[in-house]
């Protein structure tokens, strides 16, 4: 089982790929196992892409963006950060909200209440405390 701790208050934002960056942003990490469709690298102004930190395929799959299933993705998901596979991108996060007043967590998802991004905020926050 896999700790997650940072030692001061974090400021975590929530974006959707798509949307502009802006300079409260702080350090943009995706957080997506694959690319946003139909967005230009070099137009996503993305400093990090965590794709361990990314709900496996077969996770994303099964949810499927589906509300009533979002109580047992995040438990499955969570699962999945913990699990050890999701170490070494847990450490580089970890590393980012260290050395950063505030980081942004992007993600392609049109729904943006039931996401990874949201789970992994929660996680973050929850085990930083």
């Amino acid at each position: 089982m896999h700790t997650f701790r940072v030692e001061h208050i974090l400021n975590i934002q929530l974006k959707r790929a798509y949307e502009a960056a802006e300079r409260s942003d702080g350090p943009r990490v995706l957080v997506d196992r694959i690319w946003p469709r139909g967005l230009a690298k070099e137009d996503a102004d993305i400093a990090h892409w965590l794709k361990g930190l990314a709900p496996s395929t077969e996770l994303r799959k099964w949810f499927g963006h589906d509300p009533d299933k979002w109580p047992e993705f995040r438990e499955r998901y969570l699962e999945e950060l913990t699990s050890g596979d999701a170490g070494e991108d847990l450490e580089a996060l970890k590393k980012l909200l260290e050395q950063n007043d505030s980081i942004t967590l992007v993600f392609a998802a049109k729904d943006t209440e039931h996401n990874n991004a949201v789970a992994l905020r929660d996680f973050i926050l929850k085990d930083s405390l």
